[in-house]
């Protein structure tokens, strides 16, 4: 029997994105047991674009929060309410592409604890992002190896899209605030395998970017206090060429025809 997996999106006024999202995951993932639950923070008509999408998809759900705020409380709450044996974290904007869910979900298959797609590695690219993007993405990368040696071995730790086996959560001491939800769990669960798959970052379809100064003073909170308390795991790091990645999805979907 194959594994279910839950998707997790956290969602803060996306309403122009929701629905472009689960066509293209239905479509990627079509031979995968999966669901999708989005955890929303919005103060447009997201709320009600979500309730008319989760009427007519039986694999789709969601958790409107109106007393709290913020990704990092919002996917932690999708944790623990999803019920699949793999979970997977990715933004709704759509520069997290939907098709990768799917390698994403093979490389799991393949005995991964953690599948997180790289931008940094042979045949991935942060293309997405405009100039002073990659310089404040770069310079959060290099922080948050520098004060976390867990992280020193991932070649892109800061981005929000990644997929894990549940239970490398079950004791993890996780207590995110802000953004940075993954630097989170490479910290504090416990695991040993990760595979890295390269893809490419893309432009934003519609919204707009929530990142702020705000967000920076909380990435270092988050940094400074994850330096107390994170896991010391032995772990094995392995990179998927982009041949590589397309080969064992190719031979897991003929398998699953």
């Amino acid at each position: 029997m194959s594994s279910k997996l839950s998707i997790i999106v956290p969602t803060f006024n996306e309403k122009g994105n929701i629905r472009p999202l689960i066509e293209r995951l239905d479509k990627a993932l079509e031979h995968v047991d999966f669901d999708i639950l989005f955890v929303d923070d919005s103060t447009d008509e997201t709320p009600e674009l979500l309730a008319q999408v989760s009427a007519e998809s039986d694999h789709v759900s969601y958790i409107h929060r109106d007393n709290e705020k913020g990704l990092a409380t919002a996917v932690l709450l999708g944790f623990k309410k999803a019920t699949g044996d793999y979970l997977a974290c990715m933004d709704a904007d759509l520069q997290h592409p939907p098709e990768i869910l799917l390698p994403m979900y093979v490389a799991m298959e393949n005995g991964a604890d953690v599948c997180i797609p790289s931008r940094l590695i042979p045949g991935g690219s942060d293309g997405g992002l405009n100039l002073w993007r990659k310089f404040v993405s770069s310079t959060a990368r290099n922080i948050g190896k520098c004060l976390l040696p867990c992280l020193r071995k991932i070649s892109d730790p800061t981005s929000g899209l990644f997929m894990f086996r549940r239970q490398i959560i079950e004791n993890a001491d996780m207590r995110p605030i802000g953004w940075k939800i993954m630097i989170e769990l490479l910290a504090t669960a416990t695991y040993s395998s990760i595979i890295q798959i390269p893809y490419t970052f893309c432009e934003r379809q519609s919204g707009s970017s929530k990142i702020d100064g705000k967000v920076t003073l909380q990435y270092l909170q988050q940094c400074f206090d994850l330096r107390k308390r994170y896991v010391k795991n032995k772990i094995s790091v392995v990179n998927w060429t982009t041949e590589e990645m397309d080969a064992k999805t190719k031979s897991y979907v003929e398998s699953a025809s």
